[in-house]
This record gives structure tokens, sequence and C-alpha cells, in this order.
């Protein structure tokens, strides 16, 4: 796991202080080793920096910028190729010869041999870049899920590229100004959905996506998704009946690929179904897993009794951190300086990353993503049922709704799913989808008070979401909600918060449940069979009974923090100066964010008519542009 780097400039030239320095505000993802590397030819220059944190091949040839002999290309390169052992011999046989035990080095030869399509050999989550010496080309790819980042900006006779938008901003070649559309998106769903970013002319390179620059012109591609291309989109995904013994075959296998690594690897154990599922597997595959698990010191938080349950039943190598919340509440400043890009829902995800850091661990396996594969959110069961009153509703003629929609907002009680039922009657038109107002932060008619003019935005800040619901419209509605969890909400809060927050202490994270190739799978058997008595069915059937009852049949609730009490508390006085209208006036966002509006945000939560998590972000997003803008 590393942080990667890279400019190209046509007709003009690298800096080298500039590539230099962008490196090293990479440092904290790759502590190990840094290096640079410019290239100068004829009519162009390309400048390639990398910062390691050593996780394969340990030794001084794993070191990057990485050349190839044979064909004089370069490469940075940011992840783990898991099967990198498999490609590698099956390039042996062909005739390649290696001076390395690294993945970087099996990337390099299987461009050489496959060229583009390399991309279809690899399991594993990277994101590369590779200067094609004999065709000056640059060719760039991100993996399958978008477990690792990308970003890159074109300005001018400039291309750039990195892991984080903060090093584009940083070389000065990319001009710090706000993407309306990227705040409009921010404001409604809590983070930035790609393939935007909060930057104008900064993009991310979305997930199974390549990308490449040659002289001058840029193309991309999409080489993989969830949802099979062998069919028009619209067109339902083939029953896949799988019985469990196979599905169980393809999680232990994921798990097992996932163990790679010339480091010890430990396991995030939060006592819930998936990190216990990655204990299970493990166990039964004859390993005994190093476990570690945050408990809080307030019962009314902890889940220590899961984890423990977990922990004696397969006997592992257990390791708890004591923490308070007090502990958690000291970090937020931190980890408010550590997002790359703004979050509403990331403070946990950098406490975790230190505590385990702190204890040792330098890679981690994390049950991410099994929600979403596996049908375990609310939303399987909740979105099915508002598409069902959706489709009732467009029979109604427009007035109608919007009169019903205005008696209903009279009648119910001022609160946020009160304010999301009357959305679904009256804006629906505006929603796209009842799945995108489930997942949604602030409904758009809030939007419109908050961001004046931010209506006319709306098609260009929905690109993205338009294109994955295009796709998912042929799946079935559960498999609909798994599709757009993944490429939507997964891909852009939580893999993005996880990449971000762990490199920030030079922590590796795996999910080995959303390796490519289960989830495809596991994407394709029918919906109804993923819903039943027991949460994440598939999931636990195919683990055989191994999980304890109280696992199974838990209250599902995730990594917890008291941030409602907080703010009424010790976060009071740092995020209700900034929510005041004088402060918006003078603050970043004052050209686009309305103040009288924006202190009402606070008023409703103070009053108890909205949840601490929209004045929480609105406070995050006006940080964040204060420190990089």
């Amino acid at each position: 796991m590393c942080g990667i780097v890279g400019i190209i400039a046509r007709g003009g030239q690298v800096a080298e202080d500039v590539l230099e320095r962008a490196t090293a505000s990479l440092a904290h993802r790759g502590p190990d080793d840094s290096g640079t590397v410019i290239l100068r030819h004829a009519d162009v220059e390309v400048g390639l920096g990398h910062r390691r944190l050593s996780i394969i091949d340990l030794s001084a040839l794993g070191h990057q910028p990485m050349k190839d002999p044979a064909t004089g290309n370069w490469i940075v390169y940011n992840g783990e190729i898991y099967n990198f052992r498999a490609v590698r011999q099956e390039l042996a046989q062909l005739g390649d010869t290696f001076a390395s035990q690294s993945d970087t080095e099996v990337i390099l030869r299987a461009y050489a041999r496959w060229g583009d399509a390399c991309l279809d050999k690899f399991r594993g989550m990277f994101a590369f870049a590779l200067w094609d010496a004999t065709r000056r080309r640059l060719f760039i790819a991100r993996d399958p899920m978008g477990i690792k980042p990308l970003y890159y900006a074109h300005v001018g006779q400039y291309f750039l590229f990195a892991s984080e938008v903060r090093t584009l901003l940083g070389t000065g070649l990319v001009a710090k100004r706000l993407d309306r559309c990227g705040l409009l998106n921010y404001l409604t769903f809590g983070s930035v959905y790609d393939p935007l970013t909060l930057i104008e002319g900064v993009h991310v390179l979305p997930a199974g996506h390549s990308l490449s620059w040659e002289n001058g012109e840029i193309t991309a591609s999409r080489y993989w998704d969830l949802v099979s291309p062998n069919s028009e989109w619209g067109q339902p995904t083939p029953d896949v009946q799988l019985g469990e013994a196979p599905l169980r075959e393809m999680l232990e296998e994921a798990v097992r690929l996932q163990l790679v690594s010339d480091v010890p690897v430990g396991v995030f154990l939060s006592g819930g179904i998936d990190s216990s599922a990655l204990v299970s597997i493990l166990s039964r595959g004859g390993v005994t897993p190093s476990t570690f698990s945050i408990v809080f010191r307030e019962a009314e938080f902890s889940e220590q009794q899961f984890s423990r349950a977990v922990a004696r039943r397969f006997h592992t190598d257990h390791h708890e951190i004591t923490v308070s919340q007090r502990d958690v509440l000291e970090v937020v400043p931190a980890a408010l300086g550590a997002m790359d890009l703004p979050s509403m829902d990331a403070v946990n995800t950098y406490f975790v990353a230190r505590e385990t850091r702190a204890a040792g661990v330098k890679v981690a396996l994390s049950g991410l993503g099994g929600d979403e594969v596996f049908a375990g959110y609310s939303t399987f069961r909740d979105v099915p049922r508002m598409e069902r009153v959706e489709a009732i509703a467009r029979y109604v003629p427009a007035p109608l709704r919007h009169a019903a929609g205005a008696a209903m907002s009279a009648l119910l009680p001022q609160k946020d799913s009160s304010r999301k039922r009357v959305a679904l009657l009256a804006e629906g038109d505006r929603l796209l989808h009842p799945y995108f107002l489930a997942r949604r932060l602030f409904l758009p008619a809030q939007c419109d008070a908050l961001f004046p003019g931010s209506e006319k935005l709306t098609g260009e800040s929905q690109a993205g979401i338009v294109q994955s619901l295009e796709r998912a419209r042929g799946l079935d509605p559960i498999n609909r909600v798994s599709y757009l969890e993944s490429r939507c909400y997964m891909l852009n809060t939580l893999l993005r918060d996880s990449d971000c927050m762990s490199m920030a202490h030079g922590l590796e994270v795996r999910v080995p449940l959303i390796d490519h190739g289960l989830a495809k799978t596991v994407l394709a058997i029918p919906g109804e069979r993923k819903l039943g008595r027991t949460p994440k069915q598939l999931l636990v059937a195919a683990l055989q009974g191994s999980l304890p009852d109280e696992i199974v049949h838990r209250e599902k609730r995730g990594f917890t923090l008291p941030f409602e009490g907080w703010m009424r508390g010790d976060l009071r006085r740092e995020v209700l100066p900034k929510l005041k209208a004088s402060a918006v006036v003078g603050g970043p966002l004052r050209d686009m964010l309305d103040p009288a509006a924006v202190e009402k945000v606070w008023d409703d939560f103070d009053a108890g008519r909205t949840s601490w998590s929209r004045p929480w972000a609105l406070f995050v997003v006006m940080r964040w542009c204060e420190r990089n803008l």
C-alpha cells in the first residue's frame, strides 16, 4: 500500500522541486521508502513519484518508481495484487524472468505481455500508472471495486494524477477553485460521488476504469463492472443457482488470497456477522488469526461480549484496545485534518485505524462490504417498498401530489423521516430513484435553500449516479439496491473513508468480502434468496452454522459514536460558531451557501427537528475548505 503521483508536461518541463514536494505530501501513505524519477523526451517530460508502505518483498528490489529493463517502461503503483504469484508463474512459463519477489514487477511484465488486457488477470486492490516508453503513452487504472483511489486533472499542457486530491492542489498547477456540482453532491449525500470532487477540474477515475494519455489526448474506458456487459443494460442478470458449498469455496478463496503478505496480517473484529465470518473462514482453513477489537469503557457503547464470544469460539490471538468516549472525541480535530475529501462519516474509521496501527498491526482484514454484497442493510427491505409507492404515485398528477405533500408536511412531525416520506410523494421527479432518497442527507428543497441556484446544477451533479441507476434498472429490486449500494454509498463513502483514514496511519486495510469475482457472482443470485429470517442468510448459511447464535441474531449496529450528545456538549463550541450566519458570510463558502439557511440547520438540530448529521456535515465541509482552499 502506497501513495503515487505523476506529472506529464507536453512541450514543457516537470519541475523537480514540485515533484518532490508532491511526493513528500504522501509520506503518511508510505513511510518506509520514497522515490522519484523524471523522464525527459524531446516533446514530453514525465515525472513519477512514489511513497512506499512495504508489505510484499520488503527488500530494496521493491523500490519504486520501478523500471522494466526489457521495455524501458516505468510504473508507480498503490495496492496489492493478491494473485500475483499465479500471474507470475503464467508469465514465467511464457519465458519472462523476474528480478524481485514483488507484485509491482508482475504488473510491469504483464503489461509488456498483454497490454491493457493485463487488467483482466489481476485480483486485488490497486491504482497504478505505467509509462509506456515506446508509445510515449501513460496508462492508469483503478481496481474493479474502487478500493484504491486515483484522481487526475488535465490543465493546459499538464496532465496530473495522484492518490490524493490534496497532493494535486499542492503542486500549484491546479487552481484552488471549488466545484459547484461537487458541493451540491456533498450536500446531497454527505460525501462527493464520483467522478466529481470538490475541486474544479479534478476528477475521480471511476472503479473498474482505465485511462490513457497519448500525445495530449485522453481516453477513458470501463474494463469491468458488477453487471455483466454481455447483454444490453437494463436486462436482468442471469439467475445463478449457487449452492452453499460453492459459495463457501469462493469465500474461502477470497479470504485466503488476501493473506498474501510478508508482514503479519490481523483482523478487525467488531463481533458483527461480517468480521466474524472472516475469523470463521480463517479458522476453518487452519489459520489462527490475530484479532483486534475496540472496547469502550462505557457499557452502552461496548461490543465486548460479542467480539469475545467470537474470539473464544475460534481460539484467536485476541487483543482488546480499551478506550473511552473522551479518547475518540479528542481525535476529532486530527481526523478532520486527515480528510482528503470531506466526509460526514469518517471519524470512527480514523480512530480505529490509529489504535490498530499503534498496536503494531500493519495489515488488517475488514468485513467492510458484507452489507452491500449480502443484503445486510435496512435499505434492502425499505427501498423496494418505496419503489412500489413511487410507482403508484406516478399515476397521480403532479399538482395533486404536491398538494398532498404540503398537507402531509403540515400534519406530520417535523422530523427527518417525515420529511423523506413527504419528499417521496411531492419531490419524486427530482429524486431519480427511492434509493437515493434513502441515502440523502439534505432533500432537494433543503439544498435549494442552502445553495441558491443549485437546482440548475442538478443534472450535471447527478450524471454519475444516473449512469449507475441505468446499469441497475434491469436487476430485481433487491439486487438493484445491492448494485447501487456498492457503486454509490460503499464506493464514495465507506471505501474512500477506509483508505484515507487508514493510510493516515500507514495501515493497510483489506476487504475480502468484496473480492470482485465473489461480489459479481453473488449479485447474479436472485434477490429473493438473500432476505429471510436470518440476517445475510446467504453468508450465514455458507458458514455452516459456525457462528455463535448471539452473533447471527444480535441487533445490527455499527461502530457508533455519541455524536448527538457531543454536538450538544463538547463539540457545540466548535461547531456552532461556524454555522452562524455571520461566520458563513466571512467564510470560504460565502459565495455559495445562504447564511440564514445554514444557521437554520443548527437551529433545527437544537430544537430536535433534525439529526446531528446535517449540521455536522456543514461544519466538516467548511473546515475542509478553510484548510485546503
